[in-house]
């Protein structure tokens, strides 16, 4: 690679000639016609792979069960130089399907909570047209362009798409039956550990900023008991409603999450916390209480938390309510990811804010306050010093409707997408002389 800024721009330039408007919307589009809900990420997967041998690439699809794969596609370098992962998940954060996501997501499935893209200009819709499947697009885009452009760097550029990338457990009826370690980055997971553990990676994930830092999580089962009664025996004998009290519990919990959230601020960082679903009782007997009621936390937890730790704290909110109500509540940790750091000065999130500022046109102020956790900490947590970079959140509908949380994740902006590709480019064509000059 040359070494002046003005032989950087040219090449540059070179890879985002080809970097086309119709280019952008093929690859989107097939993102997003092909559903990969979590733990069935196979097909999509196998046309990845396909899309990317088919720009020239060395390409493998990463089995991982029957049901589901990684798609990856290598531009090889010179060999004497770092190694870096432009790494996105691909599974979806709801189905697409009536019988998983209505009537949680929505009372009805809307065009957009559909893996159908459908277009609008400059913007597309369709099930996770924006998160994560706009950024897929945009690393496929990006490693194809620089193939296609004669890009030949120090180190390798690994393009890695991964399965189960969302914090979620198996869905029944979707993936291979059994399998039960389905998301919470297994993906990102098992791509570094057979074979694709580079010196540095990307994740583009969105947030039209770059990050160096992100939250974890902790799920937390909380037990309210109850006793199991009869409705017309209510006045006759001990009566402790198990849902009554959850529902005391869900409102004490949620007003001290927002302390949890201030007192752990730190950085970038401000870790939410929410009371996510609540399950109890018999649905077939409406005449009856039920003995006990589950509630779900998702507690989120910066890399100065641990997860006992944050266990802990909620454990001595809850002494406090249950002698407050004269109940015993437990509790119990179910599932974690840490959270995680790259340092500031490390060569790949220096690379990557310069090419941020280079596509802006403007000096970088980080994002603060963020509760959002990716695969970055699957990354970081095996040695991988990573930054993260995406684009903005739509802001307005294509017919000038409001954007809520999942037209939000259903919508891309294919100018987005393209300034997004030159800030991948940039970052892949500089990181070498970030990492040497360090």
């Amino acid at each position: 690679m040359n070494d002046t800024f003005s032989d950087h721009e040219e090449l540059v330039r070179s890879v985002m000639a080809l970097v086309t408007r119709d280019r952008i919307l093929e690859a989107l589009i097939g993102w997003i016609n092909i559903a990969s809900p979590t733990g069935s990420e196979r097909t999509i997967a196998e046309w990845a792979v396909d899309h990317l041998g088919g720009a020239g690439l060395d390409n493998e699809l990463q089995v991982i069960d029957d049901s589901q794969a990684n798609a990856v596609g290598v531009l090889p370098g010179r060999g004497d130089g770092p190694n870096l992962l432009l790494y996105a998940p691909t599974d979806t954060f709801t189905t697409g399907e009536s019988v998983h996501d209505v009537p949680w997501a929505s009372s009805c499935l809307r065009s957009d909570m559909v893996p159908n893209a459908q277009v609008f200009g400059d913007y597309v819709t369709g099930l996770a047209a924006g998160n994560p499947k706009g950024h897929a697009a945009a690393i496929m885009v990006a490693i194809e362009a620089m193939a296609h452009a004669g890009v030949h760097v120090s180190g390798d550029v690994i393009a890695g798409f991964g399965a189960g990338g969302m914090p979620s457990f198996s869905i029944p009826g979707i993936g291979t039956p059994g399998r039960e370690n389905t998301g919470h980055g297994v993906g990102a997971s098992f791509l570094l550990e057979r074979g694709y553990t580079p010196d540095y990676g990307v994740i583009a994930k969105p947030g039209w900023s770059v990050s160096h830092e992100e939250v974890g999580l902790v799920w937390i089962d909380i037990e309210v008991p109850g006793t199991h009664t009869y409705v017309g025996s209510r006045h006759r004998i001990p009566y402790q409603n198990a849902a009554t009290l959850a529902a005391t519990v869900i409102t004490r919990i949620e007003a001290w999450l927002e302390e949890y959230a201030a007192q752990h601020e730190v950085g970038t960082m401000r870790p939410q916390g929410i009371v996510s679903s609540v399950h109890g009782g018999f649905e077939r007997l409406a005449a009856s209480t039920s003995a006990s009621v589950r509630l779900r936390l998702d507690l989120r937890m910066t890399p100065e938390q641990t997860a006992p730790e944050v266990v802990r704290e909620v454990r001595g909110q809850l002494a406090v309510i249950s002698e407050d109500l004269g109940v015993d509540l437990k509790a119990r940790q179910i599932a974690t990811v840490p959270g995680s750091r790259t340092d500031q000065s490390s060569p790949v999130v220096r690379a990557t804010v310069n090419a941020w500022e280079s596509v802006s046109g403007t000096l970088h102020n980080p994002i603060t306050g963020n509760s959002g956790a990716t695969d970055a900490n699957i990354l970081r947590s095996k040695g991988v010093p990573t930054a993260r970079v995406g684009m903005p959140k739509v802001t307005s509908s294509p017919d000038g409707g409001p954007v809520d949380f999942s037209l939000g994740m259903n919508i891309a902006d294919l100018r987005d997408i393209s300034r997004l590709v030159e800030v991948l480019v940039r970052t892949t064509i500089n990181l070498n002389d970030s990492a040497n000059n360090s």
